[in-house]
Parts: C-alpha cells; sequence; structure tokens
C-alpha cells in the first residue's frame, strides 16, 4: 500500500497581500503636519476595507530624522514625533482584530550617529573595545580615508571620528549618510544585540520584520579598496566587497530559528537588491521567508524585459523554493505612473500593472497611495529633505508626499486628523484633492475600488489549489507585444503592452483593468486574469 503524502498548510504569508505605510505621511493625528501613529490608528479600518491581510510599516522608533527614520537611535522605543509606545500597543491591538498583521522596519545594517552604543564608541578613543561595534579604522593619512569606498547618498563612505583630534585619525564606515555609520557584524557584540531587538518586538506580538539592506550587512575581510570607483550606489552592487558576503547567511539562520520560536511562526521580508538568483538565497527553507524581487520593482513598460525577469524569477524559486514577492511601488522609487510614461497613459499603465501584481503568485506587497493611482509630485527644490538630493542628486520625496483623504484642500485635503494643522512636512501640489479618498470611494471605476475588487478575487482565487503559490509561472510574450504569465494550465495574467487591442487566448475574463472592448479584445494599457478553456 502507497502511503499518501499529506502536504503542510501553507503559511499565511506564502500569498499575502501586504499594504506598506509610510507613517509620516499617511495620516497626521495631532496636527503637527507629520504622520503618526494615531492617525494611522484612525486611519486602519481604511486598509482593512481594502482587503489586505497586514501592513508593514517603515521606522517610527527614536530618530534624529536625518534619513526619515532610517537613522535609529534606539531600535526598542517610539520617537515622540510619532506618538508613544502605548499608541503602538493600542495600534497592534485594532490591527489584529481587523485580520491584519503587523510588519515593522528593522535596520541592521546601520545605526544613527546618536546611538549609544555609537556615542560610547567615539568617546572610548582609538583601540577601544566600543569601536568594535562599528567600523572604525585609521586613515592613509588625516585627509585620506582607509579605502575608496563611496557611499550610496554620493560622496565617501567614510568620515573622521574626530576630525579636530592630532591623535585619533580613526574614520568610521557608512554606506548611506555620516549620520548612519554602519555596525561590525564581524562583532559577535552586535548580532547579541539585535537577538534583543527581535525578541522584545516579537515579544509584543508584531507578526514579523522587513529587514532594510538585509544583503550588506557583512563587509569583506580587510575593508579592501573596491576594484571600481563608481562607488556602492544602484543597490551596493556596483562594489562587491560591502554587499552579499557568505557570512551574512548564518545571520538569517540564526534569525529563522529565533522567529520559529514563536506561534505562530514570524516573517522575516528582506530587501535585498541583488540578481534574482542571489537574491533566492537568502530565502532558502533555513533563512528569510520572503525577499523583494527588485529586479521587477525597476522594469519599465516593456514586454520582453517583463517576461525575461519574470522567467528568471521563476527559475531562481525552482532552484531556492520561495516564490517571489512582487512590489511595483515602495518609498523609495518613483511611482510607477512616472516610470510608465506619465500623464493619462502612465496613469492607465500603472492601474493594469496594479492588476498583474495582484494576479502574480505569491506575496504582493502595495505601497500606500498605489491603491489612489498616486502619480510622482516634482517636489521644489527648496522643500526637498531627501538626504539622497542633497548629496547625490537623487530625490525620493516626490512618491512620499502625505496622502488626500478628501477633496477639500483644508487640513491637507484631510492628512491632518486634528482640526488644525501646521503645512506637512511635504509639499501638498495643488489640484491634489483630485485623487482623493473620498472621491474615488464614490467612483465604482476608480483605481482605488478597482484595487478591492482585485483583492477581494484575489482571496477567494488563493483559496482555491489551481491558484496556490507553488503554481509559479511561465512568461511569453506573444503577437502584438500582449504579455502572458500562465500561472498553471487554468490560469493566467495578460497584460496589453502594444500600440493596437490584442485578442486573448480562449478563456473567461474574471478581472480586466479597464473593460474589455465591444469585440473581447484587450485594449493597449489594459490587463485581465483569464481561467482558461
Amino acid at each position: 500500500m502507497v502511503e499518501e503524502t499529506v502536504l503542510a498548510p501553507a503559511a499565511w504569508w506564502e500569498s499575502a497581500a501586504i499594504y506598506q505605510v509610510y507613517p509620516r505621511s499617511f495620516a497626521d493625528g495631532d496636527g503637527d503636519g507629520v504622520g503618526d501613529l494615531a492617525g494611522l490608528n484612525a486611519r486602519l479600518p481604511y486598509i482593512a476595507a481594502l482587503g489586505v491581510d497586514g501592513i508593514w510599516m517603515t521606522p517610527f522608533q527614536p530618530s534624529p530624522q536625518v534619513d526619515q527614520g532610517y537613522d535609529v537611535s534606539d531600535y526598542c522605543c517610539v520617537d515622540p514625533l510619532f506618538g508613544t509606545m502605548e499608541q503602538f500597543d493600542a495600534l497592534l491591538e485594532l490591527a489584529h482584530s481587523l485580520g491584519l498583521r503587523v510588519l515593522l522596519d528593522v535596520v541592521p545594517n546601520h545605526c544613527s550617529s546618536e546611538h549609544p552604543l555609537f556615542q560610547a564608541a567615539l568617546a572610548a578613543g582609538p583601540g577601544a573595545p566600543e569601536r568594535d561595534m562599528f567600523h572604525f579604522v585609521e586613515g592613509i593619512d588625516a585627509d585620506t580615508p582607509p579605502n575608496n569606498w563611496q557611499s550610496v547618498f554620493g560622496g565617501r563612505a567614510w568620515s573622521r571620528a574626530n576630525p579636530s583630534s592630532e591623535t585619533d585619525l580613526d574614520w568610521y564606515l557608512h554606506l548611506f549618510s555620516a549620520g548612519q555609520p554602519d555596525w561590525n557584524w564581524r562583532n559577535p557584540a552586535v548580532g547579541d544585540y539585535f537577538d534583543g531587538v527581535l525578541r522584545f518586538w516579537f515579544d509584543k506580538g508584531v507578526d514579523g520584520l522587513r529587514i532594510d539592506v538585509a544583503h550588506a550587512l557583512f563587509k569583506a575581510e580587510g575593508l579592501p579598496d573596491s576594484p571600481s570607483e563608481g562607488g556602492v550606489v544602484d543597490g551596493l552592487r556596483s562594489n562587491p566587497q560591502v554587499s552579499d558576503q557568505e557570512e551574512v547567511h548564518e545571520v538569517y539562520r540564526r534569525w529563522r530559528t529565533l522567529a520559529e520560536q514563536y506561534e505562530p511562526h514570524r516573517l522575516l521580508v528582506g530587501e535585498v537588491n541583488l540578481e534574482p538568483a542571489r537574491a533566492a538565497r537568502f530565502t532558502r527553507s533555513d533563512q528569510m521567508q520572503q525577499a523583494f524581487a527588485f529586479a521587477f520593482v525597476k522594469l519599465g513598460w516593456d514586454p520582453e524585459a517583463w517576461a525575461a525577469v519574470g522567467n528568471e524569477l521563476e527559475a531562481a524559486r525552482q532552484l531556492h523554493g520561495a516564490t517571489p514577492t512582487w512590489a511595483l511601488e515602495n518609498h523609495d522609487i518613483v511611482r510607477s505612473v512616472k516610470r510608465f510614461g506619465g500623464g493619462n497613459v502612465g496613469a492607465l499603465r500603472a492601474r493594469a500593472a496594479l492588476v498583474a501584481l495582484l494576479g502574480l503568485p505569491g506575496p504582493a506587497y502595495i505601497y500606500q497611495g498605489q491603491e489612489l493611482g498616486l502619480p510622482e509630485v516634482d517636489v521644489p527644490l527648496a522643500a526637498r529633505v531627501d538626504p539622497m538630493w542633497a548629496r547625490g542628486g537623487v530625490c525620493r520625496d516626490g512618491a512620499r508626499i502625505p496622502l488626500p483623504w478628501t477633496e477639500d484642500p483644508a487640513l491637507s485635503h484631510g492628512f491632518s486628523l486634528a482640526g488644525t494643522a501646521d503645512e506637512p512636512w511635504l509639499p501638498v501640489p495643488a489640484g491634489w484633492g483630485r485623487h482623493a479618498v473620498e472621491l474615488q470611494e464614490q467612483d465604482s471605476e476608480s483605481v482605488l475600488n478597482l484595487t478591492k475588487a482585485a483583492l477581494t478575487l484575489r482571496r477567494k482565487l488563493w483559496s482555491d489549489e489551481a491558484f496556490t503559490a507553488d503554481d509559479g509561472g511561465t512568461w511569453r510574450v506573444e503577437a502584438g507585444n500582449l504579455l502572458i504569465c500562465e500561472r498553471s494550465a487554468d490560469f493566467f495574467v495578460a497584460v496589453a503592452m502594444g500600440s493596437e487591442p490584442v485578442k486573448l487566448p480562449a478563456g473567461t475574463v474574471l478581472l480586466s483593468a479597464i473593460p474589455l472592448d465591444e469585440d473581447g479584445w484587450l485594449q493597449p494599457n489594459n490587463a485581465a486574469w483569464v481561467l482558461q478553456d
């Protein structure tokens, strides 16, 4: 008698749709112009009504805000700018009551220069054990750093520890701003410290962590010069000395073991900005469960490129097991409306791309405002606050404009819930109210209502074995630049990326970004989910 194989039930994250919240720009509960926990708490029912499975919150921990919270000075508290720990506890309780999991950001590559451990290292002086928690290295001379590494934000990746000292010739490493010193993960004390950080939030009931710059914790032994003077921009990939070191995988094996000490198991999501085959190694069965498919995030409106990246991601999945984690937007990249051409065409393509995204196998992440079809904003030069702009000429502020909740411009289009409001931390452009939540909720053909319909249908279909995350996907381009992702013998996603209507393969259209034409053909810049005949 052949024993029947019983498959373990899929974990919730294998097909989850997660909504990314950038708290500074989501909702302002106290009227100071900066979004906060009180505002998010008040608007949580809106997120739950979308039909997502959870939220990912970018940092709200104490920080000088040099890089809008990604320079953390205390990993286990709440910055007063955003509220109190009591407000976070209330938010976590409400989210869980609404059926939403909560993921937080953890920033293990670097901290704030105001972190007590870094301040202690500065005070201790050259050669002190406190400095071994970071990368303090004596320079070639007082004006020349230890190597040629460049910062992601522009300029060199080193700063003098004590520029006025004639005896302290140490420099410290910061792959980002000078206010963000890199931890030295070759010191076991750093790993022990972060074990405590993870346990703190997991003990509170947080459902998982998104891990910032997950691939760059370890630097090459001896910190040798980069083979290129080009620096470490483009996801740190142009300098192999600062990312994708083999030792980093032991960190995530350790964290996975820790995460599985909790019931239910906690989720680990990596920001792993590497080529698909390398990124997939971080999602092997004993490491993180998810890593964002960055090759997909960066695509333009090109069917051949989509198909090539889709098949490359599927090959990586076949090799290492974890389904790609799909996203088209986040707080660090240009909104898809602009990336796909801008204006009405870009808006139409972004709408179609969102439908396609939600039809792909595996988990999907939506960035706040994507469900409203928000465009990129050209922030006035004087109002830009992104440190990448100041040092490297790249500005991420245009994707971080506060959300428009009401058509009326009062209280920054409803961004403030306090009844009074300071100017928001980034300026809201004229006409922003045309994208408002209140308007889109009343429009049956809005991007918002399309998103809700897609998420509702996704949840229904994904409970069927024909649509499970393990199906993978085969990508191809057919005549007329029709992109097809065939999830299984039963279901495919189609995107019309050409200039003329195209006939779909035989099947029943379950959802489309805009109605099909009168002949049932897919119009240009439209996408559909199709149940095959």
